[in-house]
């Protein structure tokens, strides 16, 4: 299970503390009996792991009353543990936008944006060929984003809208440096999941969130006939 949920970012848990560390980045907060469940080992194995992290600074607790006997600690990543999944080629990447826009100016890097953002959309486009459906179109563009490192993730909420996750952005510090980029992901979705498709982003990780999370709806669907 873990090994399938990092493969496609290229980074492989090699011991158990990276198997927590995965488990953390994937579901956010969790207490150390969920980890172990999830790891298929015991919650007192996750516990020592989760000792040994803190010491390094990559994970944090905090106390979560439960109304009966003592609060659960919960764990969750620290900004280093964060740190601890790869950026592609951050600096680099940082360092030829700031070139870009000194040598070249805003609108250059503007453009260059928007050329790539045309790029992905034509690219997403070919790939749903024949996946009509909303809820197709978003699992086909899940699988997207994953091989490109993302960790995405979806599901289906009561109220029939569609939660398209992003559990690590591997262009983090691009998209900090230049917001256009998470403007033109936007525009890439609307674009390839149809005019239909009304899409909110409610948990963004350039602006502290835990993750980059789509709340997506078929307004279609959502119309209620007249009469």
């Amino acid at each position: 299970m873990v090994q399938e949920e990092t493969q496609s970012l290229g980074w492989s848990p090699r011991n158990p503390a990276e198997r927590v560390l995965m488990m953390l980045k994937m579901h956010g907060t969790l207490a150390a009996s969920a980890i172990g469940q999830k790891l298929g080992t015991t919650g007192e194995a996750a516990r020592q792991q989760l000792a040994r992290l803190a010491d390094e600074g990559l994970v944090t607790s905090a106390s979560t009353p439960t109304g009966v006997g003592r609060p659960t600690q919960r764990w969750s990543l620290t900004a280093a543990g964060h740190a601890r999944f790869p950026d592609t080629h951050a600096a680099l990447t940082v360092g030829i936008l700031d070139s870009i826009r000194n040598c070249l100016g805003e609108d250059a890097l503007d453009r260059v944006i928007s050329q790539r953002e045309a790029e992905t959309s034509a690219q997403y486009r070919a790939a749903m060929s024949g996946r009509a459906a909303l809820r197709d179109r978003v699992v086909a563009l899940v699988e997207l984003r994953s091989a490109e490192g993302y960790m995405a993730d979806w599901r289906e909420e009561s109220d029939g809208s569609i939660l398209l996750i992003e559990n690590h952005c591997p262009i983090c510090a691009a998209a900090t440096a230049c917001q256009g980029f998470c403007r033109a992901e936007m525009n890439v979705f609307r674009s390839v999941l149809g005019p239909d498709a009304e899409i909110e982003r409610s948990e963004h990780i350039v602006k502290g969130g835990r993750r980059c999370t789509y709340v997506i709806r078929d307004s279609v669907s959502a119309q209620v006939p007249a009469g």
